[in-house]
C-alpha cells in the first residue's frame, strides 16, 4: 500500500538520521514530528523546533515530557524565519521538515507564509550536510495555501541539480487537496 505523505517523510528521515545528529523541526505543531526526529536522534543529538503559537510549545512539551525526550530538544517560540538567528551558523544539520498550513484544532487563519518559508529554506540549505534532505509536506486547502505551494514548487524547481536532488510525492485522483511532499537531498 502506497504511503502517506506523512508516513513518507518519516521514511525518508529514517534513511539518513543517525544517533547524535542535529534536526530542525520546522513547524513543531502539536509536537508528534519533533518526537520523532528527537527519537531518531537520541540522547547525544539535538532537534531544534519551531513555531509561533504558544499552544504548539505546550503541546510538544507535553509529548516530549510523556515521552521522556525533553533533554535533546530546544523548543523555540519563534517562527521558522529565525532559523538564521537561532542556530548558530557553523551547525551541521542532517536533516529538517515542515509541514505548511495550520496547526490543526486550532486557529486556521494563522497559517505559515510563503516570505518566511523562503526565509528558512534559505537558512536551512547551507547548513545541510552532504546526503542530508530538507522535508516539506505543504497543505495547501486553505486560504494563502495555493501561494505557498508555489513558492516551494518554484524554489525546489530553482535548485541547482549538480548540488541538490529533488522529489515531489503525491496522490493526484484524491479529492480534498491532499498534502504534497517535497524532499531537497544535498548531493
Amino acid at each position: 500500500m502506497l504511503q502517506t505523505a506523512l508516513r513518507f517523510s518519516h521514511t525518508l528521515l529514517k534513511e539518513v538520521i543517525q544517533k547524535g545528529d542535529t534536526v530542525v523541526d520546522a513547524t513543531m505543531g502539536n509536537g508528534n514530528d519533533t518526537a520523532f526526529l528527537a527519537d531518531l536522534v537520541g540522547s547525544t543529538g539535538l532537534v531544534y523546533a519551531f513555531d509561533i503559537q504558544e499552544q504548539a510549545l505546550i503541546n510538544t512539551e507535553k509529548k516530549l515530557t510523556e515521552l521522556g525526550l525533553t533533554d535533546h530538544v530546544s523548543l523555540v517560540h519563534k517562527g521558522h524565519e529565525t532559523i538564521n538567528r537561532t542556530i548558530p551558523e557553523k551547525t551541521q544539520l542532517t536533516a529538517a521538515i515542515f509541514n505548511l498550513g495550520y496547526l490543526p484544532k486550532s486557529d486556521k487563519q494563522i497559517i505559515t507564509k510563503p516570505d518566511t518559508t523562503k526565509k528558512a529554506l534559505d537558512a536551512l540549505l547551507p547548513r545541510l550536510a552532504p546526503k542530508g534532505r530538507i522535508i516539506i509536506v505543504v497543505y495547501y486547502g486553505h486560504l494563502g495555501g495555493e501561494m505557498e505551494l508555489t513558492l516551494v514548487q518554484n524554489y525546489c524547481q530553482e535548485l541547482p541539480q549538480e548540488t541538490y536532488s529533488v522529489l515531489t510525492y503525491q496522490f493526484i485522483n484524491q479529492k480534498n487537496n491532499p498534502p504534497i511532499l517535497f524532499c531537497i537531498e544535498k548531493k
